[in-house]
């Protein structure tokens, strides 16, 4: 039962859909209004773009037997991944949230831009940090930032996500995915990128 659920969290909290989660936080925080058909516009590229185009790339690595699992275990088969991500969020950066419509996630995609090539940089150097807790971290502080940003009270959100955080941790290390350095690698790869940005957006 245990091992059931600790596997779904693995799943249910992937890191794939962080950064949708995150633009889904912020439409939902901003004070500012904002029309729905926009909000619809950015997000059906996202999900194309951060979802359905890299589990499309891990379903054709799979048949090519380059990746074996869709959490990308070794360091071997994270490198092209990664590699394709970074290029994803880079049209994202350049196409779908630019830093003069969305400062806000902007800078929360181009954190999250740093953290997945700080990433694949490691998986080249065959060094393994924990990619869940890389957009797990990397959304919590972004939380934090945008509740200062507002000037809002989200407490309860962040307590949820403090225990979300901690439950994706206690998942990896249950499944023997990673190990106590590599959790703490990725959760200082994911909140540093965040952490570094602040000064460009936050008021």
């Amino acid at each position: 039962m245990i091992d059931r659920v600790l596997t779904s969290i693995s799943y249910i909290f992937h890191p794939l859909i962080m950064p949708l989660i995150g633009v889904g936080f912020y439409y939902k925080l901003t004070p500012n209004f904002v029309q729905k058909d926009i909000i619809y516009n950015k997000f059906i590229p996202l999900l194309i773009l951060t979802i359905i185009l890299p589990v499309l790339l891990f379903l054709i690595l799979k048949i090519l037997g380059k990746a074996n699992s869709i959490h990308l275990e070794s360091t071997k088969e994270r490198i092209v991944p990664l590699g394709v991500y970074c290029f994803v969020l880079i049209m994202v950066l350049e196409r779908v949230i630019t830093s003069d419509q969305i400062p806000e996630l902007y800078y929360f995609f181009l954190g999250i831009l740093i953290a997945s090539l700080s990433c694949l940089i490691m998986a080249l150097l065959k060094v393994k940090a924990s990619i869940h807790m890389i957009a797990v971290c990397g959304l919590f502080m972004f939380l934090i930032v945008l509740s200062i940003h507002f000037s809002i009270n989200i407490n309860g959100l962040l307590a949820l996500m403090s225990i979300i955080t901690g439950a994706v941790a206690t998942s990896r290390l249950h499944l023997k995915a990673h190990n106590y350095k590599e959790l703490l690698l990725g959760l200082f790869i994911g909140a540093i990128p965040q952490l570094i940005l602040i000064n460009n957006w936050l008021l």
